[in-house]
C-alpha cells in the first residue's frame, strides 16, 4: 500500500493562539461593561449585546483550548493526535451563535408589545466601547479565520458582536433623539436573524468535515479522469476523500494496474499520482492500495465497505 504526506510549508499560515486570548479578556471587560449597562439602562439590545459576548468568551475559551489541542503530536493511541478538535470547537460554537439567537428573537418579541423607557445615553457609549473591542478583536484573528475554521468561528463570533454594537449605537441615537424605544426591539431582531444565517452556514461547514463528507469543490469523477490518464493505470476504486482538519486533505482508494508491477515500479506510478493529486486537487494525504486482477465484488468507484 503507498502512503504519501505532502506539505507544502512555502504556504503554510501558523496560526496564532496569542491573538485569540487576548480577545478573550478584551470580551471579558466588554461583556461586565454592557451587562452593568444594560441593567441601569433598561435596554435589552444591550443587554442581548452582551449576552451574545458572554457567549463568545465561553466559545473563544474553547476555541483556544481546542487550538491548543490539536498541536499536540500524535500518540499510539491518538493516531490523529488532536487535529479534529478545532472542527469540534467550529461546530460547538456555531450551535451557541444559534441559540444565543433564538433567545434574543423570544426577547425581542416580548419586549416590543411591552416597550419599557430607555437610558440611551449610556446604551450609546457602552455600543462605542463594544464597536472599538469587538472591531480590534475581529481584526486580529480576520487573517487567521481565512486559513482555519475553528479561528473563523471565532472570528464570527466577534465580528457579529461588531454589528450588533454598531445597531445598538444607532438604536441608541434614535432613542435619545426621537424617542423611538420600539427600535430596541427591532435592532435585537435583526441581530440574532444575522446570527442564525453566519452560524447557520458554520454549522454546516464543521458538520461536512466531522461527517467526512466529499469537500465541496472537490469533483470525484475529475479525480478519476486525471488519474485515469497516467500510464500503467487500470482503474481507480473505492475512493475515499475528506478532510481530517482545515490543513489536511485525505485520499484513499484502491487501484487496479494494468501490469503485474514490481513495487519499485509501483512506486514511480505512485508519484505521479501523488503530483497530479497535489497539483490540480490540493490533496496533501494520499493512501493507495495497489491491486492485479483481483476479484471482487465491486469495483465501483464508492462502495460502501
Amino acid at each position: 500500500m503507498g502512503n504519501h504526506h505532502n506539505h507544502d510549508h512555502s504556504h503554510h499560515h501558523s496560526v496564532e493562539g496569542k491573538n485569540l486570548l487576548f480577545s478573550i479578556v478584551l470580551n471579558l471587560v466588554i461583556t461586565v461593561s454592557q451587562v452593568i449597562g444594560g441593567l441601569i439602562s433598561g435596554s435589552l439590545a444591550l443587554i442581548s449585546d452582551a449576552l451574545h459576548n458572554f457567549s463568545d468568551v465561553l466559545s473563544l475559551v474553547f476555541s483556544y483550548v481546542a487550538h491548543k489541542l490539536s498541536k499536540k503530536k500524535a500518540s499510539v493511541n491518538q493516531t490523529f493526535g488532536y487535529k479534529r478538535a478545532e472542527l469540534i470547537a467550529a461546530f460547538v460554537n456555531a450551535m451557541t451563535l444559534i441559540i444565543v439567537a433564538l433567545f434574543l428573537v423570544y426577547g425581542a418579541i416580548e419586549r416590543f408589545f411591552n416597550p419599557q423607557h430607555i437610558a440611551s445615553e449610556l446604551v450609546i457609549w457602552l455600543s462605542i466601547l463594544g464597536i472599538v473591542v469587538n472591531g480590534l478583536s475581529a481584526f486580529m484573528l480576520k487573517k487567521d479565520a481565512d486559513k482555519n475554521l475553528n479561528m473563523k468561528s471565532a472570528y464570527l463570533h466577534l465580528f457579529t458582536d461588531m454589528l450588533a454594537s454598531v445597531a445598538v449605537l444607532v438604536g441608541g441615537l434614535l432613542m435619545k433623539y426621537y424617542q423611538w424605544f420600539w427600535v430596541d426591539s427591532v435592532l435585537t431582531l435583526a441581530i440574532a436573524l444575522y446570527l442564525i444565517v453566519v452560524g447557520f452556514d458554520l454549522l454546516k461547514t464543521s458538520t461536512r468535515m466531522l461527517m467526512l463528507f466529499t469537500p465541496v469543490h472537490i469533483d470525484i469523477t475529475k479525480i478519476i479522469s486525471e488519474v485515469h490518464k497516467i500510464e500503467g493505470v487500470e482503474k481507480l476504486h473505492h475512493i475515499h476523500v475528506w478532510h481530517l482538519n482545515d490543513e489536511e486533505l485525505h485520499l484513499e482508494a484502491h487501484l487496479d494496474c494494468q501490469e503485474d508491477t514490481k513495487i519499485s515500479e509501483f512506486n514511480t506510478i505512485l508519484q505521479q499520482i501523488e503530483q497530479v493529486l497535489y497539483d490540480k486537487f490540493q490533496i496533501n494525504h494520499i493512501n493507495i492500495q495497489p491491486e492485479y486482477r483481483r476479484e471482487e465484488e465491486s469495483k465501483d468507484f464508492i462502495v460502501q465497505d
